[in-house]
């Protein structure tokens, strides 16, 4: 005898709420034409479900987005980075206190070396035919940044080699939920070919149908809830082995039908996000205003903040960071989001004189000022005119002194900077003190807080 069971899995949808409702008709669709064909289903998540650009997520620290998984009856999910480190300790710590279903990451714990207790290393679960299904999952290992978070995360693969031990002989089927990305998801299936399924996400890459490596299927459907994926996988009952395994995505703009419930929902969401960001935080005398490719005195302002916060020499940021300008008259939480909803944190990093040259050569080029960026957790459409607090870029000055080649300078910036190929100096940089959990927007409400009139 043989069993189809059906596995649907979401990642990435970095809370682009516009597709959700789509996502949650065709799901109960689905359910209840495999329950009429008596067919099991289960339904996962791979993580950064949650990001706090949206102002759903921002108000309620993601747990909105911990109430549309539970809605929609998902059976285990796992972490991102955005879950991961995004959320300040005790926002994570509570994220799940309302789960409906079990949180899988097996590599992380705190600072004790205890695993949170909203998190397992593993979820078995065993159909009504009696096959069992082992479910483990890990997260992406930014160490550092965790560590700066009070939370320890560790080695993937280490993770998940022990995991494995553990439920040895313990189910038929092996799924692994991994926030790794791509290219760490092929190499943990040459690793691990007992491995039966390998749902994928971080890197947002679009596997169409799917892709088989060692015998090990992996998975993945992109992002921002564009595809929603499928894996059919047929089971020899007598033997209980997988007999075959195959994996499509769905494309959700091809949807036509989307539940009014959730809709209805997130419009519930968004208003209460509205009221908790209404707050104030400073009352304008004079409008601040933000140009992408002349100086401009709120992304100034915002260079000061940096420098300031961080105790730094200097204060650097990409003029782009900041969407839009801010009016004279009350500013809100709201409104400071609206211009700076970028999950990016403060840094502080050491770089000769020479090194600091060179950033500032490469910042001032034409092509680096109209480079469009996706991805490093910006948020914006384009980098724009780099802006620097105690440093004249014309002059190659630092606080009115000539910068020296042989001297260290401490120079507070994004933590962006630090990742992908922008800047060599800064990524490469021995010494990068990130400051957490205070996001840019945190920074530039401070500041503006600071310029406040006493009344």
């Amino acid at each position: 005898m043989r069993e189809k069971l059906h596995i649907y899995h979401t990642n990435d949808l970095h809370s682009h709420f516009e597709n959700w409702p789509a996502i949650v008709d065709y799901i109960q669709t689905q359910r209840q034409k495999h329950a009429a064909e008596h067919e099991e289903v289960l339904l996962f998540d791979i993580g950064d479900h949650v990001d706090r650009f949206h102002p759903v997520s921002e108000a309620s620290f993601g747990k909105a987005n911990v109430e549309l998984l539970n809605r929609l009856h998902y059976d285990a999910v796992t972490i991102g980075n955005n879950e991961g480190i995004t959320l300040p300790h005790q926002e994570l710590d509570t994220l799940y206190d309302h789960a409906e279903f079990p949180v899988i990451v097996s590599n992380l714990y705190d600072m004790d070396g205890n695993r949170p207790p909203w998190a397992q290393p593993y979820w078995i679960k065993t159909l009504k035919s009696g096959i069992a299904i082992a479910v483990l999952g890990v997260t992406v290992p930014y160490y550092p940044i965790y560590a700066q978070l009070d939370w320890k995360v560790t080695d993937a693969f280490e993770s998940i080699a022990a995991v494995l031990k553990e439920v040895k002989g313990k189910a038929d089927i092996t799924i692994l939920l991994s926030h790794l990305g791509i290219l760490d998801d092929q190499q943990a299936a040459e690793a691990f070919p007992e491995i039966d399924l390998i749902l994928g996400s971080h890197t947002h890459h679009l596997l169409e149908d799917g892709m088989m490596k060692d015998g090990v299927l992996l998975a993945c459907a992109e992002k921002y809830g564009n595809y929603a994926g499928h894996v059919e996988i047929t089971v020899n009952l007598s033997e209980r082995t997988v007999e075959a395994k195959k994996a499509t995505v769905l494309k959700t703009a091809d949807w036509r039908e989307e539940s009014e419930e959730t809709a209805a929902f997130l419009r519930e969401k968004e208003a209460e996000a509205r009221t908790v960001l209404r707050e104030e935080v400073t009352v304008l005398d004079h409008p601040l205003k933000t140009e992408w490719f002349e100086p401009s005195a709120l992304p100034h302002m915002l260079a000061e903040a940096l420098k300031e916060w961080c105790g730094a020499e200097i204060g650097m940021v990409n003029a782009g960071i900041l969407l839009d300008s801010l009016p004279e008259g009350p500013v809100t939480k709201g409104d400071v989001h609206r211009i700076c909803p970028h999950p990016i944190n403060p840094v502080n990093v050491k770089l000769t004189g020479e090194e600091l040259k060179e950033v500032i050569l490469t910042a001032s080029s034409a092509d680096i000022e109209q480079l469009r960026i996706k991805g490093l957790g910006f948020r914006g459409k384009v980098m724009g005119k780099m802006m620097y607090a105690g440093l004249d870029a014309e002059k190659l000055t630092v606080n009115g002194a000539e910068i020296e080649s042989g001297r260290t300078y401490s120079l507070a910036t994004i933590d962006m900077y630090t990742l992908g190929t922008l800047f060599p100096a800064i990524r490469d940089a021995g010494e990068i003190e990130y400051f957490m959990p205070e996001f840019l927007r945190d920074l530039l409400a401070w500041k503006l807080k600071k310029q406040r009139p006493a009344r």
